[in-house]
């Protein structure tokens, strides 16, 4: 859900994860999920497109109402530019967390990433967006928001 609402810039999707009360670390961020989503509000439109791939969860340290989780992940940035060479900034991270569970919801409760390496890259020749299929979006057209609306094509 974390990766839809970040990737979509859904942020609605994003808060949802989070308890209203929670923390979140990203490094050159810190603060409450309203500041963390204030932020992202910002920051995220000077991508062109992201895609966060979770990978490895690990889920333990379960205690009552509180677990800490570790969640592996690549989280792909790509910028473009009309009058220059574009960039693909690509980090393998941790999501670590600590959800509790309040109203039988398990939400974050403190979220800290930890950044493991980085690596950024010229957009290479080509990569650019062409006549491929269907494209993602972030302008709430994506996909993921009409499919079930949309009619079978197979169909007459």
């Amino acid at each position: 859900r974390y990766a839809r609402g970040i990737d979509r810039m859904d942020f609605e999707l994003v808060r949802s994860c989070y308890h209203p009360d929670a923390y979140d670390d990203h490094g050159s961020f810190k603060g409450t999920v309203d500041e963390f989503i204030d932020m992202a509000q910002d920051f995220m439109p000077r991508w062109t497109a992201t895609m966060h791939f979770m990978g490895n969860v690990l889920v333990d340290e379960v205690d009552g109402d509180s677990a800490r989780a570790e969640t592996y992940a690549v989280a792909y940035h790509r910028r473009e530019f009309p009058d220059k060479e574009g960039k693909d900034d690509v980090f393998g991270i941790r999501y670590v967390d600590r959800f509790e569970k309040r109203n039988d919801q398990w939400l974050i409760a403190h979220r800290v990433v930890a950044t493991e390496w980085r690596r950024v890259e010229a957009v290479p020749s080509g990569s650019s967006r062409g006549a491929v299929g269907v494209w993602g979006t972030r302008d709430g057209n994506d996909v993921i928001d009409w499919i079930m609306d949309a009619k079978d094509p197979t169909l007459n």
